[in-house]
C-alpha cells in the first residue's frame, strides 16, 4: 500500500484574501479549500462547479483563482453539474496514479 503524500490548503490568491488576509472573506476562501483537499477529483470539479454557478458571471475565474484549479476544470465541474448523466466515465485516477512525484525522480540518480 502506497504512502498518501499530505497536501497542502491552496492560498487563494484574490486581491481581498491579500489585503486582508485574516478577514471575513480570507476565511471563506480558506473553508473552501479545506473541503477540496478531503475530495477526490471528480467531486472537487462538481463542488467547485456548484460554487461557480452560484456566483454566476464571473463566477469561473474567481473560483479558478480561489481554489488554484484551472477555468477548464471550474467549467467541466459546472457542466457535469447542469448534465448529470450516470453513464459519464468517473474522471477519478486510480491511487498512485498521475505523474511521479519531483523527488521520488530525484532519488534514483
Amino acid at each position: 500500500m502506497q504512502k498518501k503524500t499530505k497536501q497542502k490548503i491552496h492560498r487563494c490568491t484574490c486581491e481581498r484574501c491579500k489585503k486582508h488576509p485574516y478577514g471575513k472573506t480570507a476565511q471563506q476562501h480558506q473553508a473552501i479549500n479545506r473541503v477540496l483537499l478531503e475530495l477526490n477529483e471528480r467531486n472537487k470539479r462538481r463542488f467547485v462547479g456548484v460554487l461557480a454557478n452560484q456566483q454566476g458571471r464571473g463566477g469561473t475565474s474567481q473560483l479558478a483563482e480561489i481554489t488554484g484549479l484551472s477555468r477548464t476544470t471550474v467549467t467541466r465541474g459546472r457542466k457535469e453539474i447542469e448534465h448529470s448523466n450516470k453513464s459519464l466515465p468517473s474522471g477519478i485516477r486510480r491511487s498512485g496514479a498521475g505523474r511521479p512525484l519531483v523527488e521520488k525522480n530525484s532519488q534514483k540518480y
